[in-house]
């Protein structure tokens, strides 16, 4: 038998995260390539990203057919599009001086499913690549990575609007994620819980 899902977040009832959604617009225009296998997932943090900015685009997929209506969409774009990827060829977000409107394109997936993304769509690599300069840590502990550098696609977007709009309060986001880590360590048994205390 399926849980109960909560119809305004889509997270289970028991998990709901409603009362942690405070809705924020930006004029960072986002848009998410997202792996298929990350849809159903409990701890993606894409959900949250279009609870907290609704205008947030996802588009899955694996291979160009599956991503002709956002080529489409590109191609009509004025606005310069980057690709937050970090890589050889990418620049650090701080040094690059950004017009107020741009599209920031993210590929959500685990690192290996993210690079596969990448491999089977030559057509994003037209599009100037942007790594973030980490201070800190992730926040997303609920989930294993195997590079220390690793940032939910949530705490990408946000630091990414912050950089591009620093007057915008990414506050939202981040409570939004806070509040669903905690959810799910205080819903873990308290042996396992520890782990990530």
């Amino acid at each position: 038998m399926s849980r109960p899902i909560c119809p305004e977040c889509h997270y289970p009832l028991k998990a709901c995260l409603c009362e942690s959604i405070e809705p924020m617009q930006v004029s960072t225009e986002l848009i998410v390539l997202q792996d298929p296998s990350e849809v159903g997932h409990a701890k993606n943090s894409v959900r949250l990203l279009e609870l907290v900015i609704q205008d947030t685009r996802v588009y899955v997929g694996e291979v160009p057919d599956d991503f002709a209506q956002l080529r489409q969409h590109l191609e009509q774009s004025v606005k310069p599009v980057y690709l937050v990827y970090p890589s050889d060829q990418s620049q650090d977000v701080e040094s690059v001086s950004f017009e107020k409107d741009v599209v920031l394109l993210f590929l959500d997936g685990t690192w290996r499913k993210a690079y596969k993304l990448l491999q089977l769509n030559p057509w994003l690599q037209a599009f100037p690549a942007l790594h973030l300069n980490l201070e800190s840590a992730s926040n997303y502990k609920i989930r294993k990575a195997s590079r220390a550098d690793s940032l939910s696609t949530l705490e990408a977007a946000a630091m990414m609007v912050k950089t591009i709009e620093p007057e915008q309060e990414v506050s939202p986001l981040t409570n939004a994620l806070n509040a669903m880590v905690n959810q799910r360590i205080s819903s873990m048994p308290a042996s396992v819980r520890k782990r990530y205390e």
